[in-house]
């Protein structure tokens, strides 16, 4: 403990002032975390999951609107027929209550309704066989559109259980990162305004690193030795002197 003099109290161990370079490290470790959470927080496996449950969506409408097409065409042409088949039994049946009626007696006139009559059978036969291909047509297009829409309440389901795990996970990381974004800010407090600019230039450039540790001789940036001058370079420094690999640029703090 200091007292109101600027001098230690007796029996007390004074506080090693941190120095800018390690503090310096210290903001670089904050935004190497920073950078991770964002990272994770773009890549979240969920996320790919639901961008893949989202194209099986867009295929599967795509495939819809084209059996409804089809569908539609076919329905349009069984309405017709049977149209048509109802025209042609009705004016059977008129025909027929003529000609059995006993009001028609000319022999030429009956055997002329009796001819229409058995060409209006041939003529629903044939509409009738007709109707059926095309009902045999609709089978398979009904039978695929029910197992789409099945398909379909599966996929909104997982979209939903997604987007809920995503929202859930981003409200974890977004906590995380406005802790470490708040740590971040007050450890770069406590570094000199040139210093630490000439930190986020290296760092914009170099991939998110601008200062690197000196390990055994190697830069942990680039993981690569440094020569023996250079090492001997770094060991005569002051202890707040800004070196640089000479490899890759970064700020090396030893």
């Amino acid at each position: 403990m200091t007292t109101a003099d600027g001098a230690d109290e007796p029996g007390t161990v004074p506080e090693t002032p941190v120095r800018p370079l390690a503090r310096l490290l210290e903001v670089q470790d904050h935004d190497t975390v920073i950078d991770q959470i964002r990272h994770r927080r773009s890549t979240l496996p969920e996320r790919t999951e639901l961008t893949e449950v989202d194209r099986r969506l867009a295929v599967l409408d795509v495939r819809t609107k084209e059996l409804r097409q089809q569908r539609d065409e076919l329905g349009d042409r069984q309405g017709g027929l049977e149209q048509q088949i109802e025209a042609s039994r009705t004016r059977r049946e008129s025909l027929e209550k003529r000609l059995f009626g006993g009001q028609i007696v000319a022999s030429r006139e009956l055997q002329a309704m009796n001819e229409e009559v058995l060409h209006l059978a041939r003529h629903i036969s044939e509409l009738e066989d007709r109707e059926i291909e095309v009902m045999e047509g609709l089978e398979p297009l009904d039978r695929e559109l029910d197992a789409g829409d099945v398909t379909r309440d599966a996929l909104d389901k997982d979209a939903e259980r997604l987007r809920e795990a995503i929202a859930t996970t981003e409200v974890s990381l977004d906590a995380e990162l406005t802790d470490e974004i708040r740590a971040r800010a007050a450890t770069a407090s406590g570094v000199r305004d040139d210093l630490l600019a000439r930190y986020e230039q290296l760092r914009s450039k170099l991939g998110g690193t601008g200062a690197a540790r000196l390990v055994g001789g190697s830069c942990s940036g680039c993981h690569l030795a440094l020569s023996s001058m250079e090492l001997d370079r770094v060991r005569k420094a002051p202890p707040d002197a800004v070196i640089t690999c000479e490899q890759c640029g970064r700020i090396l703090v030893p």
